[in-house]
């Protein structure tokens, strides 16, 4: 399952897309609050896509939950049959996720963009951070589209720009927007051959 996204987004772009979309977003933010990152893990620190009023700001958190009872950190979060209404939505900005495949170390990684987009946004949840672990977000996940089940029975949800804003302010149904995007929406290159 994905646990690892690429942010390689440069600001320009970034702005332009706000735009486009007519988001606004606050003038003391800059590229500083978008980090460039080959690799972003589980536990990482990354900027999300979230509502602040009336802008659309970048704020750093915790790529996943911190673990309740015995199970390890909560990174990807099953989107279908539940409501999201009384949830924290935001974005994750990434110009990447990654899948792998093998059954031995190192597997295989492969690179999945969206076409037609200089950089994509993942669905998902945030949470206020508890005690001394931060605001933390969890990724959403979906029976996978006809571009990523040849590499996984799962998938994030990767959300078209013009779904952005929907999605964080639920302006469309869970159920529209939580699916998996048409075949040829996403181009997929390896990036490491894995071990046989």
């Amino acid at each position: 399952m994905c646990n690892d996204y690429e942010q390689h987004i440069r600001w320009a772009e970034y702005c332009d897309m706000m735009r486009r979309l007519e988001l606004a977003i606050p003038a003391h933010q800059s590229e500083l609050d978008l980090p460039q990152a080959d690799d972003i893990r589980v536990n990482d620190m990354a900027p999300v896509i979230r509502a602040a009023g009336d802008y659309i700001e970048l704020s750093p958190m915790n790529f996943s939950f911190p673990p309740t009872g015995r199970g390890g950190p909560v990174f990807n979060f099953r989107s279908e049959g539940r409501r999201f209404a009384d949830s924290k939505r935001c974005l994750i900005p990434a110009s990447a996720f990654f899948e792998f495949t093998g059954k031995k170390y190192p597997k295989a990684k492969h690179r999945f963009a969206l076409k037609d987009s200089p950089f994509l946004a993942i669905a998902s949840i945030w949470r206020e951070g508890q005690g001394n672990h931060p605001a933390a977000f969890a990724m959403l996940i979906t029976r996978p589209g006809l571009d990523v089940e040849p590499f996984h029975n799962r998938q994030v949800v990767v959300l078209r720009p013009e779904n952005w804003a929907a999605w964080i302010y639920l302006t469309k149904s869970e159920t529209a927007l939580l699916q998996p995007l048409p075949e040829g929406s996403l181009t997929v290159k390896t990036v490491r051959a894995g071990t046989d």
